[in-house]
């Protein structure tokens, strides 16, 4: 066994790699590259797969996909000089045949009659089991299972084998045990180190770890408990606050909806009736509303925030982008206007002097609704009374942007209230996630959308046929609609997606010049893109070529064809809100998604479920298990993004329990919670401590 470097008082977990034998600055580099600072970062460095160089496997068993060691006798062999191939043998044992694939100048060369033990990866060939390159093996070679990394240019298997060793070696006096010995035992689970131990040094006699063993599952639970600590945690404190009490339904929102000329649906009456629950507990409700794209959210929001001005409080509704945010201004003002409410818009985009007004406005409690971006979470933004906290498209924002627009409502002599916050996303999220990213907030589902919407038929269409989709433009437009063209971004660069939708509009003018077309980018001013938007809606404009930037909070029911391009690179969520930009009005209507050839068969696949279902939930859960958490979630919800054993598509299973145990765990107060949260979350920690 490779030991430390010596020393006079014993590794810690928390030394550098660089205080192991045979790590110096070159491979410090390479191992950092890997995020592997720390002695104890390369106890959770796992395996992606296993060699099992010391069990001889019998050709008719089941190996296809699978790096085995097998003992065959040459009955042919045969040089080869076409190709690369250098020499094609065929071998057998009692059980089966293999074909043999000798390339290049390296290799053993094979002889008839002789019987070798070959170690390599088994393929289905043309005439059945293959294994290119096999790599030839003594009896005096053979190993047990050897555990393979995820690597780096440079940093060998074997290297990053002793370097595990040796962190396994100081594990043996540093490695504390959080979970408490009762719970272990209850669920069967062995102890962290001798969990590590079978995880990177399995004995043949013990097999190949599977995911589904103790070992394995003692981790992946640890894992994903920290996280749902670190959340609940939050939650437990913030239920510690006091919150203002909304008892009655609010007489302002029944005068709403008399005013309004649709019925809000059963699921919104449902979810208004959930909220009013926690409005009136007096404890700070925390919950997030999910409502595919249409279901009508916004009612929802109105009812909640007209109820917490009737009790004479200010209400907080956050936007990712000013355009939602304006959009918003112009609904809610349009509704609380005849009710006597008044509507703020606090903007980095308005004037020193609109702001100076807005900002006064809300310290006085002039301002009973205000809406913002950012904005409203800078220090000068001061409230007078704030109880109610509403976070639009809450996937834009991370958790501590959310808890710091809470702390507004806290004041001086009121340091231990908060205001209620109600989160609502139109995206979608997969039961999974919302188990697990959002494990601090009650969820609520608008799951009926109003009477009336028009059904969506979605084509998919190769981008080759793109001078009959401008004449179906040009047919749909002469019966009076209105349809998108979206370019989305294909590059990480505003620049280049704005280029690509000047030229494509550009193209549509010279191809459709008796119609009047639009142009909304990233780049414009906000005060451009809202100009643009209001002429759409106007229907100053019959076509509006815009880039992503329309995929949320765009309104316009009598635009009925969506032409998507570049439809193939990008994921479910995004295409469904795209695609939920038409069939707002009662007229059929249509979204065709363009895509290049040649397209992979997972792309082709995404488009296809596109074309199959109008349900976001099983989008969701389809991009989800495509695409992973890190891209849905994006970079501000980083924990969950970067999990080092748990995978929040295998381990669904598992997050209810964790959960559980979460629970279980602050119930009791117990004293390793904030060990466990150093150890799995480190510096992504902020879900704890906003």
């Amino acid at each position: 066994m490779v030991t430390p470097k010596t020393r006079a008082t014993p590794l810690k977990l928390s030394d550098s790699v660089e205080l192991l034998t045979g790590v110096g600055v070159r491979v410090a580099a390479q191992l950092a590259r890997l995020s592997l600072l720390s002695i104890g970062d390369l106890l959770w460095h796992l395996p992606v797969r296993y060699e099992n160089r010391g069990q001889i496997m019998p050709l008719g068993a089941y190996l296809l996909g699978q790096s085995v060691l097998v003992q065959v006798t040459i009955s042919e062999s045969k040089p080869l000089m076409r190709g690369k191939a250098r020499q094609v043998a065929q071998g057998f044992d009692a059980s089966g045949d293999i074909t043999l694939w000798q390339f290049g100048r390296f290799g053993p060369t094979l002889q008839t009659g002789q019987t070798y033990l070959l170690f390599g990866e088994v393929r289905e060939g043309a005439h059945g089991l293959e294994m290119a390159q096999p790599e030839l093996m003594s009896s005096a070679q053979l190993e047990a299972i050897l555990p393979i990394y995820p690597s780096t240019e440079g940093l060998g298997q074997n290297k990053l084998r002793l370097l595990v060793a040796q962190a396994l070696n100081v594990a043996l006096g540093d490695l504390d045990e959080l979970l408490p010995s009762a719970l272990r035992q209850r669920e069967g689970w062995p102890s962290l180190l001798v969990a590590l131990q079978r995880i990177h040094a399995p004995t043949l006699s013990a097999g190949l770890p599977q995911r589904d063993e103790a070992a394995y599952v003692r981790l992946i639970v640890e894992e994903l408990l920290a996280h749902m600590l670190a959340l609940r945690l939050k939650r437990h404190e913030f239920m510690q606050t006091q919150a203002p009490r909304f008892y009655q339904q609010s007489t302002l929102y029944q005068t709403l909806l008399s005013q309004l000329a649709f019925a809000p649906t059963g699921a919104q009456a449902r979810v208004l009736r959930e909220i009013q629950a926690d409005l009136a507990r007096g404890a700070p409700m925390l919950r997030l509303v999910q409502g595919d794209v249409g279901s009508g959210k916004t009612l929802v929001a109105a009812g909640a925030a007209l109820s917490a001005i009737e009790h004479g409080y200010q209400v907080a509704l956050m936007a990712p982008t000013a355009l939602l945010a304006e959009q918003h201004q112009r609904n809610f003002t349009q509704w609380f206007a005849p009710l006597g409410v008044s509507v703020q818009l606090l903007s980095g985009q308005q004037t020193a002097a609109e702001r100076r007004a807005g900002l006064a406005a809300l310290a006085d409690g002039q301002a009973q609704l205000v809406i913002g971006t950012h904005a409203l979470f800078q220090e000068q933004v001061v409230f007078a009374q704030l109880g109610l906290v509403i976070v639009d498209e809450q996937h834009r924002f991370g958790v501590h942007q959310r808890l710091a627009l809470s702390d507004k409502g806290a004041s001086p002599e009121r340091a231990t209230h908060r205001p209620h916050q109600l989160v609502m996303t139109a995206t979608p999220i997969p039961r999974t996630l919302a188990m697990s990213a959002y494990a601090d907030l009650d969820v609520s589902i608008i799951d009926e959308l109003p009477p009336g919407r028009a059904p969506i038929t979605t084509a998919l269409v190769r981008a080759d046929r793109r001078e009959q989709l401008i004449e179906r433009i040009s047919a749909v437009c002469a019966q009076g609609r209105q349809a998108y063209w979206v370019c989305p971004l294909v590059e990480d660069s505003e620049r280049i997606e704005a280029q690509a939708a000047e030229s494509t509009a550009e193209y549509l003018r010279e191809s459709l010049p008796h119609l009047r077309i639009g142009l909304v980018h990233g780049r414009l001013s906000a005060a451009e893109k809202n100009a643009e938007m209001a002429r759409f809606k106007a229907h100053e404009l019959d076509l509006l070529v815009a880039t992503t930037v329309i995929e949320v909070g765009v309104d316009v029911p009598n635009a009925s064809l969506m032409l998507i391009e570049n439809a193939d690179r990008m994921g479910l969520a995004q295409l469904h809100q795209l695609r939920g930009r038409v069939g707002r009005g009662s007229v059929a209507s249509f979204c065709v998604l363009l895509f290049d050839e040649p397209i992979s068969d997972k792309a082709r696949a995404r488009l296809q479920l596109m074309r199959e279902t109008q349900d976001g939930f099983k989008l969701a859960e389809a991009d989800l298990a495509q695409r992973g958490p890190g891209e849905i979630l994006g970079t501000r919800q980083t924990g969950l993004a970067k999990l080092k054993v748990a995978d929040l598509v295998l381990d669904e299973p598992w997050l209810e329990h964790a959960r559980a145990l979460a629970d279980e765990l602050i119930a009791v107060q117990s004293p390793n919670i904030p060990a466990l949260l150093r150890r799995w979350i480190g510096a992504a920690q902020h879900y704890g401590q906003v």
